[in-house]
């Protein structure tokens, strides 16, 4: 915890506590990242090179029909809303997003939030509270974890995909509701919530089923409907999407019930109090969804990716966790063997950000590679050259 008593004294203190961070090899710093000629193809601090770090999974971040539509919009309404909501912000272009996002992922209703982050703080915020207790898996979002903390409620983190350590996590006495919140693919390991065994444990105790879908939406599922594509609407009550992965967009949205949508027009204070997403960005990612459903030929050719990288993965002897995402995490361990095989690959050519606590636990620093449509097979194969040039040591694999 930093100590001090302001002033000068902040600077030295916050000095001191980035130095020990350097030292640590986990230090951050944003790259400056530019368009190349065409997806996948990107400027990373001034080196051409192959993006491999982007949640632009279906290739629609640049597509020409998209930026039409933006473009257009912003002639009509302009750059921004102007105001929250509830104060004059809401237009006709977040109106049809959340009409057309609702019947997309199957639920009465749909709530437009301006990002990911802010949709968890506000559905759970909303939901839950002191007496409350919320069940997470060990492995959910940061914003999951902070938005149960936020919200005042019991917290209790299960074993990672163990819908038994869930059930005895909800067997104990408790006066409250309880929640089960997870992710639906996690956004660091690329592999899938066991839904419907977390359906069964929620209808066995009681618990409301929160998800959050933010990298299933889009990829998985008839029409890119996501994790939850088949399970009736009623066993996961609240669904939660973001705009700005597969549909290459910006902006996220809680999905559910007319009563839990208007529960959260009351309620929600990350909704409530901010300005409005741009209504040219709304009118942008409508346009996304309606692509998205249509193009299943996209997530087609996104599966062949993961399945030729993994294939050609095996045959280097690397070990990767089990993901038929478009995540596909390499482990090193350190933070700074990641950190070293990031920069040796951008050195080659090939952007794949380093991972490292408290991203993700001690010890499993990795390359997190994510894969899009916008890639060709020559791209996965200069991956996976690049990947063997590394010589990763047995013991990382």
């Amino acid at each position: 915890m930093l100590r001090t008593d302001g002033g000068p004294a902040l600077d030295e203190a916050l000095a001191a506590a980035l130095d020990q961070r350097r030292r640590a090899g986990l230090y951050r710093r944003p790259r400056t990242v530019e368009p190349g000629a065409a997806p996948p193809w990107q400027v990373v601090d001034g080196r051409l090179c192959i993006g491999f770090s982007s949640n632009d999974y279906l290739g629609l971040a640049r597509d020409a029909r998209i930026a039409t539509v933006l473009s257009g919009a912003a002639g009509t309404w302009g750059t921004g809303a102007g105001a929250a909501h509830l104060a004059g912000g809401h237009t006709r272009a977040h109106g049809e997003l959340e009409e057309r996002l609702a019947d997309w992922t199957g639920r009465p209703r749909a709530l437009l939030f301006s990002t990911g982050y802010m949709a968890n703080l506000g559905a759970l915020c909303a939901l839950a509270g002191r007496g409350d207790l919320v069940a997470e898996d060990r492995l959910n979002h940061a914003s999951l974890i902070d938005a149960a903390r936020l919200a005042g409620a019991r917290v209790r983190r299960y074993a990672h995909g163990d819908p038994e350590a869930l059930a005895r996590r909800l067997e104990a006495s408790h006066d409250g509701a309880r929640f089960v919140v997870t992710d639906g693919v996690f956004s660091m390991d690329g592999d899938e919530a066991p839904l419907t065994q977390l359906v069964e444990v929620c209808e066995n105790t009681g618990a409301i089923l929160m998800v959050d879908d933010a990298h299933g939406l889009g990829v998985l599922g008839t029409e890119g409907r996501g994790l939850t594509d088949g399970i009736p609407a009623d066993r996961v009550p609240v669904l939660v999407g973001t705009l700005g992965k597969a549909l290459g967009g910006f902006g996220a949205f809680v999905a559910g019930s007319e009563a839990l949508i208007e529960t959260l027009i009351q309620k929600a204070r990350p909704w409530i109090y901010t300005t409005a997403p741009p209504p040219a960005v709304a009118a942008a990612v409508s346009e996304a969804v309606r692509i998205a459903r249509a193009e299943d030929w996209r997530r087609q050719r996104l599966a062949g990716h993961v399945r030729r990288f993994r294939e050609g993965a095996a045959a280097l002897g690397l070990t990767l966790l089990p993901s038929r995402t478009p995540i596909q995490p390499v482990i090193l361990g350190g933070a700074e063997a990641a950190t070293r095989a990031s920069e040796a690959l951008l050195e080659a050519g090939l952007w794949v950000a380093a991972i490292r606590p408290p991203t993700v636990p001690e010890g499993t620093a990795r390359l997190r590679i994510s894969l899009s449509a916008a890639h060709e097979d020559e791209h996965i194969d200069r991956l996976l050259d690049g990947l063997a040039r590394l010589g990763i040591p047995a013991e990382s694999r």
